[in-house]
């Protein structure tokens, strides 16, 4: 086939979904991304951001401790530094890793996990919708962070647990997002095609459904990360992210909050840097599901 095959919202009085192909003649969806400045600033900043959070990794201290005590910006420390001498944008770069290695591996991880269970419940039905499906329901009834607070008062505050932690808080959206697209797709003719042609559940799940799906995963994918980075941040500021002296943006807030009199730059900078970076990530989402022309959220009311 020339054209990939997605699903879309009927429209009026219509019996259901109407198909939308996307057909190798239109721009691809680098080349519309290419087209929105505010994608381009949004994926330019998060890059370098990524970058360079490894590079003062590497080569900066972030418990480098001097005299120079809560002072504002200046050209030693361009974001000032903290109540033990210590330079903030140094610490913000290096707690930047923090936040993306959980914002990602966080989004990854209830990726996997999610799209399975919404594939295999979508697609197989009964026993193997009702049962896994009731079971998310609970999960997604309790607010992420609350969600994510009990498991990591459980397991620990590891970077790896706060992965785990805020990763099975977001699940149940991938689920529902994955599930609700192979329900508008599991009886269209390509999908009877292939099973008419002997393959297997498993074939038509995996190597079917699975590709026409992944438009929509991938906005979530985007999205979940944005919503990780305010968790983990959240965490980090009622005591439960990253011990101590490790630096990141949650915990730099929880700190600050007791020197904001003696230095405001010292709260600014962090809150900056969680607003700016869930921002570009939301912005990246938005032009990603403009490009693909799929919208999670149309797909699951669609289903519904």
């Amino acid at each position: 086939m020339s054209a990939d095959v997605v699903s879309s919202t009927g429209v009026g009085g219509s019996a259901g979904p109407t198909p939308v192909t996307v057909d190798e003649s239109r721009p691809g969806v680098l080349r519309r991304l290419g087209h929105d400045p505010a994608a381009l600033i949004a994926l330019s900043f998060l890059i370098t951001l990524t970058i360079c959070t490894y590079v003062a990794g590497v080569t900066l201290d972030p418990a480098a401790q001097s005299s120079d005590r809560l002072l504002g910006p200046s050209a030693a420390h361009w974001f000032g530094t903290d109540e033990f001498g210590r330079d903030i944008a140094v610490r913000l770069l290096v707690g930047a890793r923090i936040s993306l290695e959980v914002a990602v591996g966080a989004a990854l991880f209830s990726a996997v996990i999610g799209v399975f269970v919404g594939v295999v419940s979508g697609y197989l039905g009964r026993l193997w919708d009702a049962i896994p499906m009731r079971v998310l329901d609970v999960v997604l009834a309790l607010p992420e962070i609350v969600l994510a607070l009990v498991i990591v008062t459980v397991l620990g505050n590891t970077t790896l647990n706060l992965i785990i932690a805020i990763g099975i808080a977001f699940i149940p959206i991938f689920a529902r997002v994955t599930r609700a697209s192979v329900l508008t797709l599991r009886e269209r003719d390509f999908v009877l095609a292939a099973r008419s042609m002997g393959a297997s559940k498993f074939d038509v799940m995996i190597r079917t459904l699975l590709p026409n799906v992944l438009g929509a995963v991938i906005v979530q994918l985007v999205i979940t990360a944005a919503i990780a980075i305010v968790v983990t941040a959240a965490l980090g500021f009622l005591g439960l992210g990253p011990a101590a002296p490790a630096p990141s943006w949650g915990g730099m807030l929880q700190t600050a909050k007791s020197y904001v009199y003696q230095n405001i730059w010292y709260a600014v900078f962090p809150g900056l840097a969680v607003i700016v970076t869930v921002l570009c990530l939301d912005r990246l989402g938005n032009s990603l599901r403009a490009a693909l022309g799929i919208d999670p959220r149309r797909v699951v009311r669609s289903a519904r």
